[in-house]
């Protein structure tokens, strides 16, 4: 088993994005990888491009009248998909699909032993819920590993972590019932920001009662703010030991994101994915997976995501 971290990228994975200066566009892949290939940590970095996830992978998490629809209006080559966050244009249904293909793609190399850590950059659309897109997301992409994850893996205790500034609610309201999913968010507060869900109150339906946690942060909220908040993530995975992290690594919570209100450096995304990495080797055989998640400023996400691959390799956390 190789040391290496696995990032799933390329051409097909980058024609996710929306045109006409939609703030999710195609070159945010770009962006990232330029910064990538600066990394220091770049001889321990493989590179990978996605595969395509048929229908039936995709119907994991969602439903196929839901994904019908998305093919249809992929055909059509406009319209939204949403109520107007989420437009469609040509071939949308395949490059959502390249989306749920790599992070399949990067689960299938860690479950099967090939490799322990991987990241997706395009990956993390948290928002899509099984009938619907939302929040520029067309495929939940986390949902449809966590799915997965257990079904196809056998694993029973799965932990969800999302650090991106909005609440990941297509996952939370996904499995709010399902005991096996841990669920840590730690989000900006629903009250200025979309989705507007994700208070304290929320964790869990039924038999799942507890086993989610979400952390609303104040506009503003800072690296230290966030150090806090993460502390009480670790606690509740020490509580929850789970076989397999997945990370959210969105990088609107930086400071400057033109949609968002915290004030994040990258260092907050190199800490949790150094201490996730650390948490995996104690919990689940090192088994961790990121996914890119939102960021809307070209330099935060470049930097966020490449300290969030740095992390996985061997990288010292600047947060204390």
């Amino acid at each position: 088993m190789t040391e290496q971290v696995l990032v799933i990228c390329g051409d097909d994975l980058a024609t996710y994005g929306f045109p006409d200066g939609h703030p999710f566009g195609p070159d945010r892949h770009d962006a990232f990888l330029a910064e990538l290939d600066q990394s220091a940590k770049s001889a321990k970095i493989v590179r990978r491009p996605p595969r395509l996830a048929t229908p039936e992978e995709v119907e994991y998490f969602h439903t196929r009248e839901y994904v019908e629809f998305v093919r249809s209006y992929s055909e059509q080559g406009h319209g939204y998909l949403d109520g107007g966050d989420t437009p469609a244009y040509p071939g949308v249904f395949e490059a959502a699909s390249y989306v749920v293909g790599g992070t399949l793609e990067a689960l299938d190399e860690i479950m099967e032993g090939s490799i322990r850590r991987a990241f997706v950059p395009i990956g993390g659309l948290h928002h899509a819920a099984r009938g619907r897109a939302a929040g520029f997301c067309v495929f939940n992409d986390c949902g449809v590993a966590i799915e997965a994850a257990m079904n196809l893996y056998g694993i029973e205790r799965l932990a969800y972590v999302d650090i991106d500034a909005h609440h990941g609610d297509g996952v939370f309201y996904g499995f709010e019932d399902d005991p096996r999913v841990m669920f840590a968010d730690i989000h900006e507060d629903g009250r200025y920001l979309y989705p507007g869900t994700g208070s304290r109150s929320e964790t869990g339906r039924g038999v799942a009662q507890g086993t989610k946690l979400n952390i609303p942060m104040p506009p503003s909220s800072d690296d230290m703010a966030f150090l806090a908040a993460w502390v009480e993530v670790e606690a509740y995975l020490a509580e929850n030991p789970p076989q397999l992290l997945l990370l959210n690594c969105g990088a609107d919570s930086l400071a400057g994101d033109p949609i968002t209100h915290l004030a994040y450096s990258e260092n907050a995304h190199g800490h949790a994915a150094t201490r996730l990495r650390e948490l995996a080797e104690e919990y689940c055989e090192g088994r961790v997976l990121g996914m890119g998640g939102g960021g809307y400023d070209r330099t935060n996400l470049a930097r966020a995501w490449t300290r969030s691959v740095e992390g996985f390799v061997d990288a010292t956390s600047a947060l204390s």
